[in-house]
């Protein structure tokens, strides 16, 4: 089975921790609904490993949003162990991982959400402010990132004169632009027309041949085809790992 593959994190080869960017070790996430409790995810172990491009597949409910926020940093388990980059969520302070989120995790919304009334650069430049960098070099490097993904021609642009791939890549740029240790993507096709949503695909193949880690997360078996490393969720546990390009 998946799960038994990996064994508990202290018995983990540091070597092969070294190359690790997310562990989940028998985690488990607790919501409490109410009165009652709502288990989101059920004992689950995953290993993911640096430069891979990995779909979380599921339908609503089988617990992929919990796993994205886990992965994500935005939620810490009500049970085992989360390690991002090699540092345990669990233990961290607010303010700590606050600051691994920043570093380590770069985000692409279905929604986009990129910041109103400001251009493509500023949006591309923000995260790179918030980390203390001059404006000078923020806007050097969100304007390379920008070209490298063809909206040079659209640096100041507000988000009104973006199509909604133009705006998607904006996205992307902004969550490369730090170079995390991991890009994030939330269903980042769901806004968009097949055709475009196509081309957002082939770009997140186009940064996995580069060598980044890709996380996708999806509700669309289309979609989760294009990585090469599938996890199924259901019912809060991981129902099969697949790997290879159908």
């Amino acid at each position: 089975m998946f799960q038994a593959q990996y064994s508990s994190v202290l018995r983990a080869e540091p070597e092969t921790m070294a190359n690790e960017v997310v562990r989940l070790d028998k985690v488990r996430r607790d919501y409490l609904v109410g009165d009652q409790i709502t288990t989101a995810l059920d004992g689950v172990d995953l290993v993911i490993e640096r430069g891979e491009f990995v779909a979380i597949v599921g339908p609503s409910g089988s617990g992929k949003s919990t796993m994205m926020n886990l992965i994500g940093c935005l939620d810490r388990p009500s049970a085992g162990t989360v390690l991002i980059s090699g540092d345990p969520t669990n233990e961290l302070t607010d303010n700590a991982l606050t600051s691994l989120r920043s570093k380590a995790i770069g985000f692409v919304f279905q929604q986009f959400q990129l910041l109103p009334n400001t251009t493509a650069i500023e949006n591309v430049m923000a995260p790179l402010l918030y980390q203390g960098i001059s404006s000078k070099q923020a806007k050097k490097s969100a304007s390379q990132m920008l070209t490298k993904l063809g909206l040079g021609d659209r640096l100041n642009f507000d988000r009104n004169r973006l199509s909604g791939g133009q705006q998607q890549r904006v996205a992307i740029a902004r969550a490369l632009v730090t170079s995390p240790d991991i890009v994030l993507a939330d269903e980042p096709t769901g806004a968009l027309d097949s055709k475009t949503g196509a081309a957002v695909i082939d770009l997140l193949k186009d940064l996995h041949r580069e060598g980044r880690t890709i996380v996708l997360i999806t509700h669309d078996l289309e979609i989760a085809a294009s990585a090469p490393r599938r996890v199924f969720l259901r019912d809060g546990q991981i129902e099969r790992d697949e790997r290879g390009i159908r």
